[in-house]
């Protein structure tokens, strides 16, 4: 008899919110592990999907549970698990086709995961995986920045841009961000030497020569990025559209490429006149680069940004409220209490 679990779904894209709705529980793998999730964070990434953004990327069938990244606690471990038992705090971020963390359980493969840093709550934790992981791909793996470098990361106040200027910080980089003039104070506070108000300037008239972008709203904005780049800079974006190189990388087919190619064109011309790269972050669940940031949460380098935190049953809310890109941080969804008796 299969178990049960609440968990929230849609049964079709564009659906207004996810309905919480009673499902079967997850069965694990080998290397997989189930866990109670505590909390779970709500991404752009999960509005996206919601409203079929996705589906030149991705497949996906319906019902779908949303949700990307948690904290929870092990409850289960597969026979082929070895870094992970019965009772370990975990958090992580799983894989783009297993997704579903906006409910009681999910199965995780033990590589996407690692120990929750023990100076964070679960709340606090699940707001890290998902946008502590793209900033670390993004500042890191793709720019490699260097100490003395400029980056740009816009959106300062949002949830990646809360954490990518304290990681591009911690790399020795120069920063500058856009951010309404309400919100200054907590970015300086995570470190921004710059600061625009994107109510009232146009960050390509106040600055110049950076080495790179991190853009988190593509369109014209991201067009705009290619005005303040130097030759050799990069601009890096989740919220573009993919190129021929990102089709490259991800081996996808001919006919998608061509489409990349076609729909990529003019940010291809920009990258010709400017003398610079562009590149789409499609990022990658990984427990090993979890475990660096683990570090750096432990050793108070970095910390989490948190809007607020609300109940399972509010979903509709907190998607809503995401929905408004007011969220100073993170929207957090606290699935039970982990001081209740828990399996």
């Amino acid at each position: 008899m299969n178990r049960k679990m609440n968990a929230a779904l849609i049964t079709h894209y564009k659906q207004e919110y996810p309905t919480i709705e009673t499902v079967d529980m997850p069965k694990i793998g080998a290397n997989d592990v189930l866990v109670k999730i505590v909390a779970a964070s709500i991404n752009p990434i999960d509005l996206k999907t919601k409203d079929g953004g996705l589906k030149m990327l991705l497949k996906y069938h319906m019902p779908l549970i949303l949700g990307s990244d948690f904290a929870g606690v092990v409850t289960e471990v597969g026979a082929k698990v070895t870094t992970f038992k019965k009772g370990d705090a975990v958090y992580g971020r799983v894989q783009k086709n297993r997704i579903g963390t906006f409910a009681e359980y999910i199965a995780v493969d033990q590589g996407d995961i690692a120990r929750k840093p023990q100076n964070l709550s679960f709340e606090e934790a699940a707001a890290v995986p998902l946008v502590g992981l793209t900033s670390y791909q993004a500042l890191h793996d793709i720019m490699q920045i260097q100490p003395g470098q400029r980056v740009l990361i816009q959106a300062g106040s949002g949830g990646i841009g809360t954490i990518a200027i304290q990681l591009a910080k911690q790399m020795g980089a120069y920063v500058a961000t856009t951010t309404s003039e309400k919100n200054r104070a907590l970015v300086e506070s995570l470190g921004a030497d710059e600061v625009i108000d994107y109510r009232t300037q146009q960050f390509y008239d106040v600055l110049e020569n950076y080495d790179y972008v991190f853009d988190t709203q593509g369109g014209k904005i991201l067009e705009q990025a290619f005005r303040i780049i130097k030759p050799g800079g990069k601009v890096v974006s989740i919220s573009g559209l993919p190129n021929a190189r990102f089709a490259d990388e991800y081996n996808v087919p001919f006919w998608k490429k061509f489409a990349f190619r076609l729909v990529t064109r003019n940010i291809t011309k920009l990258e010709k006149t400017t003398q610079a790269d562009y590149y789409f972050l499609f990022m990658k669940p990984s427990g090993q680069q979890l475990a660096i940031l683990s570090r750096m949460i432990e050793e108070e380098k970095i910390h989490p940004v948190i809007d607020r935190v609300l109940p399972f049953t509010q979903i509709a809310q907190a998607f809503e409220y995401s929905h408004s890109g007011r969220a100073k941080g993170k929207i957090i969804l606290k699935m039970f209490d982990p001081s209740a008796e828990h399996e």
